[in-house]
């Protein structure tokens, strides 16, 4: 059983970035132009150029045959949403020796999978898709595309948790006094579980049996026909250009 020695370790505060080892950012589209509808989550790295994004807009476009009119949007919210990231950055956040339990709870395509487990926010050299990737391994999950997927949603919530930390640390330093204790509306901020509190002074972080029901996965596979009458709502992604991680991670943080 391996246990870890928990004392009571001062805050350290770093310049923002994703508490991972890839600064990638999570994207999510969801644009609907005359009545068709494109959605799709992805990762994109922060360093790229803007130029970058509308190549990725008129190629989206094209390849799934969509009329130019979704171009415009489309750029808006990528741009959006990085704009927002890039505000935070070169500004401080709190990292602390902190374990949060992560949800999941996802459809892709015909595959439902619910999960949750916990994540040390602190170790910047953790991995969400190699994460997404071994669970996908281990749970027998063949389509290809339900493991981005798991890694969107794991980035979008540790990128929730790091913005709201840098929160934080703008409130110590404008009231230039110990801060209050920090409330949010934030579920991934709220369920945070610091290790001190959690394990104790020593402790394992090997979980108890009475509470392994509650970290099981939940796979279940949508029929054909019951998949079918959804697809008819929204569009067909599965062909869908994607900025896949390798071909930014030479130009990642």
């Amino acid at each position: 059983m391996k246990t870890v020695s928990l004392g009571a370790s001062r805050p350290s505060a770093v310049s923002f970035r994703m508490p991972t080892r890839d600064n990638l950012v999570p994207i999510r589209v969801d644009v609907e132009v005359d009545g068709q509808r494109y959605r799709d989550a992805f990762t994109w790295n922060p360093r790229d150029p803007d130029s970058e994004i509308i190549s990725f807009a008129k190629r989206t476009a094209k390849d799934l045959k969509l009329p130019a009119t979704f171009v415009p949007p489309m750029l808006q919210s990528i741009q959006g949403q990085l704009a927002e990231f890039r505000s935070y950055e070169g500004q401080e956040m709190q990292i602390k020796e902190k374990i949060v339990p992560l949800k999941i709870d996802l459809r892709v395509n015909n595959t439902v999978i619910r999960d949750q487990f916990l994540w040390d926010i602190g170790n910047l050299d953790s991995d969400p898709e190699e994460f997404a990737r071994t669970l996908c391994d281990d749970l027998n999950i063949a389509d290809p595309e339900v493991g981005p997927a798991i890694a969107v949603s794991i980035r979008e919530q540790l990128y929730e948790i790091a913005s709201q930390s840098v929160s934080i640390m703008r409130e110590k330093v404008s009231k230039k006094r110990r801060a209050p204790e920090f409330s949010s509306n934030s579920k991934a901020v709220n369920n945070a579980v610091d290790l001190f509190k959690y394990f104790g002074s020593k402790g394992s972080v090997v979980r108890k049996r009475k509470e392994w029901y509650l970290f099981e996965p939940v796979i279940d596979v949508i029929r054909n026909e019951e998949a079918g009458a959804d697809a008819k709502e929204e569009l067909n992604s599965s062909s869908r250009p994607k900025k896949r991680l390798d071909e930014v991670k030479d130009a990642s943080l």
